[in-house]
């Protein structure tokens, strides 16, 4: 973990950023029915690039972990879906982002078990599990933004 000022943190795991090849995708998740359009969005976009039934279910679990958690914790934000494409193989970028209180401590955060509300605890540390790609960025007060990656697997 970096620290990057005395409220913000960020967290990186994974691969450098692949370039891009369809245009990306900006869904709203500022309702409960936003979260189900997030998966449905998100399930078309893992068909779009031909992910098998397992990828497919990671990256549509991920991606209602983390919209869920914008909702419920940041109070709404975005969801952009990318199509990044890297060493022959095509996958998908999710970025949520929200402007809400923050994370104060990313480390504890990731811990399974760790919840601010009545959930098991295992949306950020599950998200990161399931995906290739796993950056968080939060500053305390201004919000937070996870972008998660999956590649295609053949």
């Amino acid at each position: 973990m970096t620290q990057l000022a005395d409220s913000s943190r960020t967290l990186t795991t994974g691969a450098a950023a692949p370039a891009f090849l369809s245009e990306p995708v900006r869904l709203a998740l500022r309702s409960e029915e936003d979260l189900l359009s997030v998966r449905h969005a998100v399930r078309t976009a893992t068909l779009k690039v031909a992910f098998g039934i397992v990828d497919q279910t990671r990256v549509v679990t991920a991606a209602s972990e983390l919209a869920r958690n914008a909702y419920i914790h940041g109070g709404g934000g975005t969801l952009l879906i990318e199509y990044p494409h890297q060493d022959g193989r095509e996958g998908l970028r999710l970025t949520i982002s929200d402007d809400g209180p923050g994370i104060a401590n990313l480390e504890e955060a990731l811990n399974d078990g760790f919840t601010t509300g009545g959930g098991l605890g295992h949306g950020l540390g599950g998200a990161r599990r399931l995906m290739d790609d796993f950056e968080i960025h939060s500053t305390v007060g201004g919000g937070t933004t996870v972008t998660v990656t999956r590649g295609a697997r053949t």
